[in-house]
């Protein structure tokens, strides 16, 4: 798969990511396109198949190809995975392992049994890919706990967005749903974000378009802080000039 149809996949399955990407320059959409497109692909294998135990054969390429990925080979099978390892070569990919290995709670639609858990959950998904991105991209090691932070609240409130369309495919997102629960795990996500902003000066500016896909997060968690009905009602959408302004807001002042 060239970069240009990795590109087309992301524009299609994940629009937000896709449209902080686009305006990154040549050098970050070489990582960014493959790595989100990776994403995509590991993401919808749990959902591919109703039998749990095709769901887990198909996760379990992933595990494979992005082990050999970390041996330093070029593993086939798939065309995302070309582009991926020219992307990440002589990087480690530990992050990618964890990623996969959490998507199997996926498969078998695994209830979270506590907070913890989930919390465990958004860090090896989508903290441990904004690790991956961000590092690619030239964040040194010292880094990774802010990412990691401003990451799991980007997560967070994608997750949360997400809930009724998981409701709808019989998994239970939340360990809790009563709306203080909901509300307490928001400022959760934004005690996160404040605490990676507050230490930003951490991350490199090469990195920002790794960050600046969380851009929405905040405002997002804040409307599930204020009002947690708006969570199981589908009501997290924020409006189209908002979602842009905001957007162009960050890259005008460099600031995720």
């Amino acid at each position: 798969m060239s970069l240009a149809a990795c590109r087309a996949l992301v524009e299609q399955g994940d629009p937000d990511r896709a449209l902080v990407t686009a305006g990154a320059g040549d050098a970050a959409q070489a990582v960014l396109w493959p790595l989100w497109a990776f994403n995509l692909e590991v993401a919808r294998a749990p959902w591919a198949s109703r039998e749990p135990m095709v769901a887990e054969m198909r996760l379990q390429f992933w595990a494979d190809a992005v082990d050999r990925l970390g041996d330093g080979q070029a593993p086939a099978g798939h065309p995302v995975l070309a582009p991926l390892a020219e992307a990440l070569a002589g990087r480690s990919v530990q992050p990618l392992a964890a990623l996969v290995e959490a998507r199997r709670r996926d498969v078998w639609r695994e209830a979270f049994p506590d907070a913890a858990a989930l919390e465990d959950y958004l860090d090896a998904t989508a903290g441990g890919l904004m690790w991956q991105a961000a590092q690619a991209l030239g964040a040194p090691a010292a880094a990774e706990p802010v990412v990691r932070d401003f990451g799991w609240g980007a997560g967070l409130a994608a997750w949360l967005r997400a809930v009724p369309d998981l409701h709808a495919r019989g998994y239970a997102p939340l360990p809790d749903t009563a709306p203080e629960a909901t509300a307490a795990l928001a400022r959760a996500g934004l005690a996160r974000i404040a605490r990676a902003r507050a230490a930003r000066g951490a991350v490199p500016a090469t990195a920002f378009p790794a960050l600046a896909t969380g851009w929405q997060a905040a405002a997002v968690l804040r409307l599930a802080a204020r009002d947690p009905g708006r969570v199981a009602q589908g009501r997290l959408t924020r409006s189209e000039f908002a979602r842009r302004g905001g957007l162009a807001w960050a890259a005008l002042t460099g600031r995720w």
